[in-house]
């Protein structure tokens, strides 16, 4: 994004060393997943939501009993590439990104009373028929409400940080709880919330129930919305998932809130001023 390949005085190679990028990564394509690939991953995602203790190994045997011919080279790669891994308890032996920070879980024994106390987030895969896609959403715990959302092509921090500036300028929470995956442990996000003065809580390595709201809700996405449409492309994605959540949101009712919607549990007691001036923001 950086070269102008029409630079009236700087050459492409010129542009390149000052910016400090080889030239054959200024030419180079990134190739596409193959058609099986991508047949592949939707498989699995769909299974990993049915079993996600499934490490490489069992999701490699139950391909196989699947009568897909496949190894465990090629599954652990694709696995990692939609970010997803085994949920199990594990010691905790993972050593951070340089500079980041692990946070203790704040949760455990919390009794969570009200909107906004707790904000959680969570990255999911979604698939194409020609790609796949990262979706971030950050959640409030007390009312299922999704706050803010955004889609990526790519698992870079700038979209979770664009979703978690959202969600900020709606909500004043007082905890806001991840997973330790590094868009979450860097100094971006962790600095955004503790200069506005908001504990950081992560979930323990390999423990699921730790953001178990957020495991439901892509469950509920993906069951509910995204298998049924199967996007053909980016544009469709978007168009459908945000029509999804702004009806998860405000229509679908919730049987752990007493029927309610997530947004009338939200905005309960607040004035309607309040409420008009969050349904401005999140139109």
């Amino acid at each position: 994004m950086l070269i102008d390949r029409n630079h009236d005085e700087l050459s492409i190679s010129e542009q390149c060393e000052l910016v400090g990028l080889s030239r054959s990564s200024c030419y180079y394509e990134p190739v596409p997943e193959t058609r099986r690939n991508l047949h592949l991953m939707r498989v699995i995602d769909e299974q990993y939501l049915r079993c996600p203790f499934f490490g490489s190994r069992q999701m490699t045997d139950w391909l196989r009993q699947q009568r897909y011919v496949v190894n465990r080279k090629r599954v652990r790669r694709l696995m990692r590439q939609m970010d997803l891994e085994a949920i199990y308890p594990k010691p905790r032996t993972t050593v951070p990104g340089a500079g980041h920070k692990v946070y203790p879980y704040l949760l455990r024994g919390l009794e969570i009373t009200r909107p906004n106390q707790v904000l959680a987030a969570d990255i999911t895969y979604i698939p194409l028929a020609h790609g796949f896609l990262y979706l971030v959403a950050i959640l409030d715990w007390y009312s299922r409400f999704v706050v803010s959302c955004r889609l990526s092509n790519s698992l870079d921090e700038s979209f979770c940080l664009e979703a978690l500036d959202e969600a900020l300028a709606l909500a004043e929470p007082e905890i806001v709880n991840t997973d330790q995956g590094v868009q979450f442990t860097g100094r971006a996000w962790t600095g955004r919330l503790e200069q506005a003065g908001i504990q950081v809580s992560m979930d323990g390595k390999g423990r699921a129930l730790d953001n178990v709201f957020v495991e439901r809700l892509w469950r509920t996405v993906k069951y509910e919305e995204v298998y049924l449409k199967a996007y053909e492309s980016a544009t469709d994605c978007r168009s459908g998932l945000f029509s999804y959540l702004a009806f998860y949101n405000r229509e679908r009712p919730h049987s752990s809130l007493g029927g309610r919607t997530p947004w009338q549990v939200y905005t309960e007691g607040k004035s309607a001023r309040t409420k008009r001036r969050l349904q401005l923001m999140l139109a």
